[in-house]
């Protein structure tokens, strides 16, 4: 712990409340890694001008989709001083959460389900945001100053800015991407009044290659460094509220949160390595669970499932939705059953997802009987929509 803290105390004494700049860096650096962060940088407010614009671009397409935060109050994201003019050096952090195995393998098992790696172990923003306070306590400590902590809940442009920071750079599917950590980096951030001295803006590695842009099974990129996010797979089966477009259902396979395809398919993960944090690393029970346990969950048995991961967030509705579509897209005619069953479930959600399903599974004589005998029971008009369009 003596070391750990010598950080603190080679700042102290007569130049406490005017430390050196350099030394305070390299002190904030080993604070960092000593609290669990594997990356860190630092760069000015002003340094991500183009990728504002970009983002305001993306907005004005309306490729945002239902995701209305993003288009509120623009002027917040495009540039820190917008969220809070006395900010003079934007500390960006990484925790890597690299996967032990190969996460496209899921994809092959197609009656049992795929969850993005991301969300097969606990939330990321309670852990980090944990470590962004603590790292934050110490550097007022050190040098007093005023900092606010950032991890995903905010009008910041995280990828943009760990760019500027040196972190990684924004690739073609505009995630950021390490040399050190490939496409697994959790990032956090904290906003301080110190002037601090700046890292170099990291360049792009990606070249000619296509590989995150081809691999899309929606094809959600319609030029390099251009997402739609109406048409990502993450985006249809988290944020997307309703029922899911029938153009990219079939497309979905038996992916139910998330979707890793274009962050496993970069060649810089050659040089990625495992998290070292455990809370962080896949529980087994996440790992490829069976689509028909999943559809079987009622709500109290989805929220103790999903205690502290993030899955939890989309409500079981949703998640029985996404199931659904797995279940139709498994071709295991035996899976039926499930989807039948959810024909009486309480939600028009999860009921309408169950019809396509169906549809997918049974002979069309057979589903033909069960659209008969629906309609007149039938109550909810989405519902309705959904025989009528599988028939």
């Amino acid at each position: 712990m003596a070391g750990r803290r010598a950080g603190v105390a080679d700042l102290r004494g007569p130049g406490f409340l005017n430390p050196d700049p350099t030394e305070l860096k390299t002190a904030l650096t080993r604070e960092a890694r000593a609290l669990g962060f594997d990356c860190i940088g630092i760069t000015a407010p002003g340094t991500i001008e183009a990728a504002g614009q970009h983002f305001l671009e993306f907005i004005a397409a309306g490729s945002h989709g239902d995701m209305d935060w993003l288009a509120a109050q623009p002027e917040r994201r495009v540039d820190p001083r917008g969220l809070w003019s006395d900010v003079r050096s934007v500390i960006m952090l990484g925790v890597n959460y690299g996967p032990d195995s190969d996460p496209l393998a899921i994809l092959k098992q197609r009656t049992r389900a795929a969850i993005s790696v991301y969300a097969q172990g606990d939330d990321y923003h309670d852990l980090i945001k944990k470590r962004l306070k603590a790292l934050a306590r110490w550097l007022i400590a050190t040098a007093p100053s005023d900092v606010k902590v950032f991890v995903d809940t905010a009008a910041v442009m995280e990828k943009p800015l760990a760019q500027a920071a040196h972190l990684g750079w924004q690739g073609k599917h505009t995630n950021l991407v390490s040399r050190e950590f490939g496409s697994w980096l959790f990032l956090g951030a904290i906003y301080t009044t110190l002037d601090l001295p700046r890292d170099t803006a990291e360049i792009d590695h990606c070249g000619s290659c296509r590989a995150c842009l081809d691999i899309c099974p929606t094809a959600a990129f319609p030029a390099p460094y251009k997402l739609d996010a109406r048409r990502c797979i993450s985006y249809l089966t988290i944020e997307n509220k309703g029922p899911i477009p029938h153009e990219f259902r079939k497309s979905i396979g038996n992916r139910i949160y998330g979707c890793d395809d274009c962050l496993a398919a970069c060649p810089w993960n050659k040089f990625a390595q495992e998290g070292r944090e455990a809370k962080l690393a896949a529980r087994d029970e996440l790992r490829a669970p069976g689509l028909a346990e999943l559809a079987r969950l009622d709500d109290a048995a989805f929220r103790a499932l999903f205690t502290k991961s993030p899955v939890k967030r989309i409500g079981r509705d949703r998640f029985l939705r996404n199931v659904l579509i797995a279940i139709g897209n498994s071709g295991e005619v035996a899976l039926a059953e499930e989807a039948r069953r959810l024909l009486a479930d309480a939600s028009p959600l999860v009921r309408g997802a169950a019809v396509w399903a169906l549809g997918q599974l049974v002979a069309r004589e057979e589903f033909a009987a069960m659209k008969s005998a629906a309609a007149s029971n039938e109550h909810d008009d989405s519902v309705r929509e959904e025989w009528q369009a599988a028939s």
